[in-house]
């Protein structure tokens, strides 16, 4: 097309093609030096008339670290083109530092930082280059804008001490002049910047910590009255000793005396504070009636001041209502501590009442979202996620937060729709970002054309895209366990399960991106697959939101490939059944087709690979357990998966009476250990054990009693009537048979027991519930600490508020707000689960009561 028509765009589209092409497939750079040619070519005859396509010229050359060459073309006519004089200068500085002239390029960052003083990147870039320090472009090549990094490494060791203290000291004369230059603004960088100095001193070998926590106190001083503080200084707080900033905080405390006489000042340096001591782990030493005072101390403080938002519009954010939010995290780590259920039960009301207030909070909504999950309150839980209006690309960065419960629920309906609304969003995007490239190519942004394509490959590599689309089709199968027709109907559909092993494969080979934005989630909670409450109390020196990116992709990929087989491996036991009993009839034989059993076998190989030991090995420990010579505890957090292994192990098997009886006693061991263990406990001191068995009853008891169907079917009269007869009594005195009977009997056994001890927990009178959840929230007088607190410093101030301290909106809201009410919805949301749970209880137990019945008759 450019041959034809000669214009500059085409041209650009072939040259960023190209590009492209290097870029996904990391090889024909061969390819970047014809494109450099045609433009070459084109700029001899035709110049360049773009400022995008300047943009393309440069980025080429970078790519194939001309640098050199690209600062020729910057300072040439056609860096005429790029009109705004500091972005000009940030190629040109970035190009000098990448061609190693690192003076020159220190020269540049200063006229930027005169011109743009609050330019955090640049003072980076600035104080990479007086160090000849490369290390900061690495960081800024490989930023990812979900999960941003606070550490960024330093190398110093090409450097004397005697060259350190000199360029370090061009620093902070830089840095010293900026700050008088923008004395009496309101500019963070160049404050910012001398505590990047400071720890750049520090990481030398200058270790002068009380220097860092005087610059420290400095910044609090100036800024610390702004949300922000906590996050800009996180790096800083990292490199002191626990004892220093141990010190840091008792140093904040101490100057509290020196705030300003500004309300909102000294409520945004008291909120400050409390973050601060989060994230120093501060807050995780001290006693337990420490935190209640302090959390105590901040419900009272937020009551003062809620008389400054009266005036304020409902969508803007309310002074101190951060507050809350951190009183509802002290109550939880109470809860840790203590495990005290009241205080979980003064959490929630904490921030139903924030919610009460304002309900635009999403922090109150992800904070509620974890709490309600944790107790088994899923409906509840699954409303605070719909609340945050979940839309476009915030499926994939946030769905992670109610997603993985969801799974492990018996809200199949919820679950659904929302695994529905998450692939649409991705394979819609997947399907129309060739359009949203073309439309960049058009508009002649070429930087967006590479952006949507490098982010559509990102989201085709999304772990949570490839989970949702295996979780989806074992959704199909769960629901449809209970009939071995219709479930042979959805694997038809699923091409007998081809298509996910395909799938399964193809993960093996992949890079697998985590797009969540884990900074969003709980400190209890810094991933879906960990949850500190889960275990005991351990003291912890910082609160952790770490980056757990790199240590779940291997876990990630096993768990999507263990669950991509499953379909396959159904259809395979399925099909074992019909031959394995006419063996066992007849010849008595080791049951089925030998290519499906072969293939069946070779899955099972991959599936115990994929839990971290051979098949052999794997035998070995269901056996043992079964016997009761290893507990479950072995199993560790994978259970359901090694009852997934046993259930196929079985089917692969199946005239192996010995395999049917350890199948059978590993389902009464793990099922009737964890019913009993639960007795009369409360469903909120008890969830997890139950998503445990919510799990064992929907996978793999359903996909035994998906095969114990097929056998069935297989085993019942069918045909001449003569044939018929002699077929059923060869059956009928088969080993075979008698296992199936004995297994049938025995699931139905077990699941009695849990419909049991569900009926046992629905058969309390709501009220009765609400009533004993409100009393883990009542104190006596006499009492010195325990829940209950926070809620009577909320209540006494609702009793006292008057509409015109408050205003018409909040004193509304305050006086709607009802802790009975609070308590109710909890308590039914949680009903609600056992009673979707109980019904698919019921439902495996009519189905074992029917086969046991059409067995009778074989």
């Amino acid at each position: 097309m450019y041959k034809l028509a000669g214009e500059e765009r085409f041209l650009l589209w072939a040259v960023c093609s190209i590009q492209l092409q290097v870029l996904c497939d990391k090889s024909g750079e061969k390819l970047l030096l014809l494109a450099e040619g045609f433009l070459k070519k084109h700029i001899a005859s035709h110049s360049m008339h773009e400022p995008e396509a300047l943009m393309v010229y440069i980025s080429l050359l970078e790519q194939e670290s001309k640098y050199n060459d690209a600062l020729e073309v910057l300072s040439g006519d056609l860096g005429s083109l790029l009109m705004i004089e500091v972005d000009k200068l940030r190629i040109q500085g970035r190009l000098l530092a990448r061609a190693n002239d690192y003076s020159a390029a220190v020269d540049v960052y200063k006229k930027i930082l005169e011109l743009s003083p609050d330019d955090w990147e640049c003072f980076l870039h600035y104080l990479g280059c007086l160090l000849e320090d490369d290390s900061i472009w690495k960081y800024f090549d490989n930023i990812d804008q979900i999960h941003p990094t606070k550490h960024i490494e330093c190398k110093f060791s090409h450097l004397t001490e005697e060259m350190f203290d000199s360029r370090i000291s061009s620093a902070s004369d830089l840095v010293q002049k900026l700050q008088r230059d923008n004395e009496n603004s309101n500019l963070r960088g160049p404050y910012l910047a001398e505590l990047e100095i400071e720890k750049r001193k520090f990481l030398f070998g200058k270790k002068n910590e009380n220097k860092l926590l005087e610059s420290l106190l400095q910044y609090f001083l100036k800024f610390g009255h702004l949300a922000c503080y906590a996050s800009d200084v996180e790096a800083y707080l990292q490199v002191l000793s626990p004892n220093k900033k141990a010190e840091f905080v008792g140093m904040l405390v101490k100057n509290s005396d020196s705030f300003s006489e500004s309300a909102t000042k000294v409520l945004g340096q008291t909120t400050t504070i409390l973050k601060v001591q989060e994230l120093t782990g501060n807050i995780f030493e001290l006693p337990v009636d420490e935190i209640e005072a302090s959390a105590v101390k901040l419900a009272k403080l937020y009551c003062q001041n809620l008389s400054l938002s009266k005036d304020l519009d409902p969508q803007e954010s309310m002074f101190g209502e951060e507050l809350l939010s951190l009183i509802s995290n002290m109550l939880v780590q109470l809860f840790w501590r203590t495990r005290d259920f009241g205080y979980l039960a003064e959490a929630i009301m904490v921030l139903e009442l924030g919610l009460t207030i304002r309900g635009h909070v999403w922090q109150y909504k992800i904070l509620l979202l974890h709490i309600y999950s944790y107790i088994g309150a899923l409906p509840l839980a699954f409303e605070r996620y719909k609340a945050l209006d979940v839309k476009n690309i915030l499926t994939e960065t946030v769905s992670h937060h109610i997603l993985r419960q969801m799974l492990e629920s018996p809200m199949w309906v919820d679950l659904s729709n929302l695994l529905k609304d998450y692939l649409k969003f991705m394979d819609d995007h997947l399907r129309e970002s060739a359009d949203l490239t073309f439309l960049a190519y058009r508009h002649r942004n070429y930087s967006k054309v590479i952006e949507f394509v490098l982010f559509k490959q990102r989201l085709q590599h999304s772990n949570q895209y490839q989970a949702a689309r295996v979780e989806a089709a074992v959704l199909q199968l769960k629901q449809n366990a209970d009939s071995v027709e219709e479930e042979e109907r959805i694997l038809e559909n699923l091409k007998s399960g081809v298509q996910l092993v395909e799938l399964s494969n193809d993960i093996g080979s992949k890079t697998l991106r985590f797009n969540e934005d884990m900074q969003t989630r709980p400190w209890w909670t810094p991933c879906p697959e960990k949850n500190y409450l889960l275990g005991p109390f351990e003291e912890i020196s910082y609160c952790p939101k770490e980056d757990v990116k790199d240590d779940r992709e291997e876990n990630m990929k096993r768990a999507i490939q263990r669950k991509s087989l499953l379909p396959r491996m159904i259809y395979l036991s399925i099909q074992c059944t019909s031959t394995a009993l006419k063996e066992s009839a007849e010849t008595n034989g080791s049951g089925g087709d030998v290519k499906i059993c072969g293939e069946l076998k070779c899955l099972l190989d991959e599936y115990t690979k994929m839990l971290g030991c051979s098949l052999n090995d794997a035998v070995e420990m269901i056996t043992g357990i079964s016997q009761g010579v290893r507990t479950s505890e072995s199993l560790g957090s994978n259970l359901v998966d090694w009852l997934n292994f046993a259930v196929f192990w079985n089917a692969w098997s199946l005239s192996s009476h010995e395999h049917w009886h350890v199948l059978n006693s590993l389902f009464e061991r793990l099922i009737l250990d964890r019913v009993r263990s639960m007795g009369s406990l409360d469903m909120s001191s008890c969830y997890s054990d139950v998503q445990v068995l919510i799990q064992i009853v929907t996978e793999p008891l359903a996909w035994h009693s998906l095969i114990i169907q097929a056998c069935t079917r297989s085993s019942l009269p069918s045909g001449k009537k003569k044939k018929k007869n002699q077929h059923s009594d060869q059956l009928s005195s088969s080993p075979m048979s008698q296992a199936i009977k004995d297994s049938i009997h025995s699931l139905c056994s077990t699941i009695q027991e849990v419909s049991s001890w569900l009926l046992n927990q629905l058969n309390h009178q709501e009220d009765e519930q609400v009533e004993r959840f409100l009393s883990t929230l009542k104190r006596d007088e006499d009492a010195a600490g325990g829940p209950g607190q926070i809620l009577g410093v909320l209540e006494s101030f609702i009793a006292s508020s008057e509409e015109s301290e408050v205003g018409n909106r909040i004193f509304q809201a305050l006086k709607s707000w009802n802790t009975a009410d609070t308590a109710r919805k909890t308590v039914m949301a949680q009903q609600i689960v056992l009673r979707e749970f109980l019904q698919i209880c019921e439902s495996k137990r009519k189905l074992l009561e029917t086969l046991k019945q059409q067995m009778s008759h074989v």
